[in-house]
């Protein structure tokens, strides 16, 4: 990472980097603190992308301020900072690309984000979360995997092996989805919206098999893909705080 930048907030730190001419969005972190909550990214059209990159800044302060958790967000590839012209489609980009090609890609882009704030001390990447709905579960599986026992829990949904039209049949890659679920032994809470028009829940319910944890919950909840009750959220943070225990007294807000 070539350039940084940081100010301070009330006790927190807010630090933004750009590696490899992709900036990562500013978001809150816990100086001094012992865990590393991460968030990941959600897909969808650019309108919708603004309104959950909201979300996922939402659950960083969070995080940050309630659970005293260290916590950062990333931009999914051709979204937020990354986003391709409005005339562009991102899903085409990416099989243009090779849908592996990228996954492998914003697997090091989280590498390298950790590996960070790990030299920097802004957080414990041994005991780590990772929380990502839809594209933050795409790109989420492979990092988790990657992780390891570093990995405490992870928070995914909003995904499955088949994608309703008009999103290409090339980006979907069932065995890499499967294998790497396989691969993720941490305790697991997946979220499917009952409603799913993005992506059927049908698809979704071998991911939540396929996952080799213990301890694995599964949340249905009545909606679109694009709805976030406050009970679903709520649901998310508390097993994140459950499983890398709180460094403060945790509120509601």
């Amino acid at each position: 990472m070539d350039r940084s930048s940081r100010t301070r907030r009330r006790g927190r730190t807010a630090i933004s980097r750009t590696a490899r001419g992709a900036r990562y969005p500013r978001c809150p972190v816990a100086p001094r603190r012992c865990r590393d909550a991460t968030t990941g990214g959600a897909s969808g059209p650019w309108w919708q992308h603004q309104q959950t990159s909201r979300s996922n800044v939402d659950l960083a302060h969070w995080f940050a301020n309630q659970a005293g958790f260290a916590a950062v967000a990333i931009d999914g590839p051709y979204h937020g900072d990354r986003a391709l012209p409005a005339h562009d489609d991102w899903h085409r980009k990416m099989v243009d690309e090779g849908v592996n090609v990228v996954l492998d890609r914003m697997t090091l882009d989280w590498r390298s984000a950790l590996d960070l704030l790990a030299a920097e001390g802004l957080a414990d990447t041994t005991r780590m979360a990772y929380i990502g709905m839809s594209m933050g579960t795409r790109f989420g599986l492979p990092v988790v995997a990657a992780a390891g026992d570093r990995m405490q829990c992870a928070v995914f949904g909003k995904f499955g092996l088949r994608q309703a039209p008009p999103a290409p049949p090339e980006l979907e890659v069932p065995e890499r989805v499967l294998r790497e679920a396989a691969e993720i032994g941490v305790p697991v809470l997946f979220h499917v919206p009952w409603d799913d028009e993005v992506f059927p829940r049908d698809s979704q319910f071998p991911v939540f098999d396929a996952f080799a944890s213990a301890e694995k919950e599964l949340i249905a909840v009545t909606g679109r893909h694009a709805e976030d009750k406050p009970t679903a959220v709520a649901r998310w943070r508390e097993f994140i705080v459950r499983h890398l225990g709180s460094n403060e007294s945790v509120g509601e807000s």
